[in-house]
């Protein structure tokens, strides 16, 4: 059957109105600076540099190493996965590091713990809630440099543990809160697990999930980044209605305000790629020193352009103590394999 003249004429019509609003929209979009699509921004340096020794704590075994199937299932290969003890010592106090970091496009959110240890048997004894972790602070001064809102952000001066020099670094905007839970082993209900764990999206210090898409998926930034970082906690408690939330509070304060200027130096330096998405330059004509050259795995080894350093789509389970291969010397908990949310 043949079409007649008007039909044919009124579908040339529809598609030229397709054609031009696709066209016109990705001029307004180009024109507005919008950024639907997240570019990829690489650590500065490899997540096992941060010091195995952090105030009064140092690490106690070695490094997880996680399988490649563990890999997959975290959905990257820059983490960091350790213990510290105070003084090196576990009878003194000990807690569990998880690090991890993503980057590109936020569209799903990391994998959080509760469900996790409620699936490998524990039960849950205190409902997830938000705790301000206070932090030594007083190192931090405000950031000056041309192009940064004056007061935005704040920075501290870090010495290389190695070379002994002296670098700026730019610490994440707002307070450290963290999502805390607390399980118990229903064999032993005095034995207490405490997890406390937030994100650092883009420069900005978030307490949940949640607040991952709010601050990374912002239509002005050109990039798009957030690393996790979470603590965990073991121990006893005197009586069974007590609690380990104030002795975790307490240690994590003590542990991370050294460890977040260490991360925050691994991490990109979010003011420069800030002022990149505003300039609307391309990545290559970010300044010396801004980022490496190449990016690196946790090994670091360098990595291919082509490779994935992280998949938000991908199933993310929390990797607690435990959850590594047999090279990982300490005794926290397993939580099965394969947990999704």
């Amino acid at each position: 059957m043949r079409a007649d003249a008007s039909s044919i004429r009124a579908y040339f019509i529809a598609l030229g109105v397709l054609v031009a609003g696709a066209v016109g929209f990705r001029l307004l979009v180009g024109q507005l600076n919008i950024y639907l699509m997240k570019e990829r921004v690489d650590l500065r340096r490899p997540l096992d540099t941060i010091p195995t020794k952090i105030g009064r704590w140092e690490r106690f075994g070695s490094d997880s190493v996680f399988s490649d199937t563990l890999i997959e299932e975290l959905g990257t290969r820059s983490y960091l996965d350790r213990t510290y003890a105070i003084d090196g010592d576990p009878s003194k106090g000990i807690m569990h590091v998880h690090v991890a970091y993503y980057t590109g496009t936020i569209d799903a959110v990391p994998h959080i713990p509760e469900r996790c240890w409620a699936v490998s048997g524990l039960e849950l004894t205190r409902n997830s809630e938000g705790a301000t972790i206070d932090i030594d602070r007083s190192g931090w001064e405000p950031l000056v440099r041309d192009g940064v809102e004056p007061g935005r952000y704040m920075a501290i001066s870090l010495t290389d543990p190695v070379t002994a020099d002296i670098e700026r670094v730019t610490m994440p905007v707002g307070d450290i809160v963290a999502t805390t839970i607390e399980f118990q082993d229903p064999k032993y209900p005095q034995d207490r697990q405490v997890g406390g764990y937030f994100f650092i999206a883009n420069g900005v210090s978030v307490a949940s999930s949640y607040g991952v898409r709010q601050a990374a998926f912002n239509l002005r930034d050109r990039y798009a980044y957030y690393c996790k970082i979470q603590l965990t906690k073991r121990g006893r408690v005197s009586e069974p209605n007590g609690s380990l939330l104030q002795p975790f509070t307490r240690d994590a304060a003590d542990l991370l305000g050294g460890l977040i200027p260490h991360v925050m130096r691994c991490l990109p330096d979010w003011p420069t790629y800030e002022a990149k998405s505003r300039d609307a330059a391309p990545p290559e004509a970010l300044p010396k020193g801004a980022a490496q050259a190449a990016a690196v795995d946790v090994d670091g080894h360098a990595r291919r352009p082509d490779e994935d350093a992280g998949d938000p789509h991908a199933a993310q389970r929390h990797l607690a103590a435990g959850e590594s291969n047999e090279s990982h010397t300490d005794t926290l908990p397993n939580t099965p394999r394969g947990s999704r949310n």
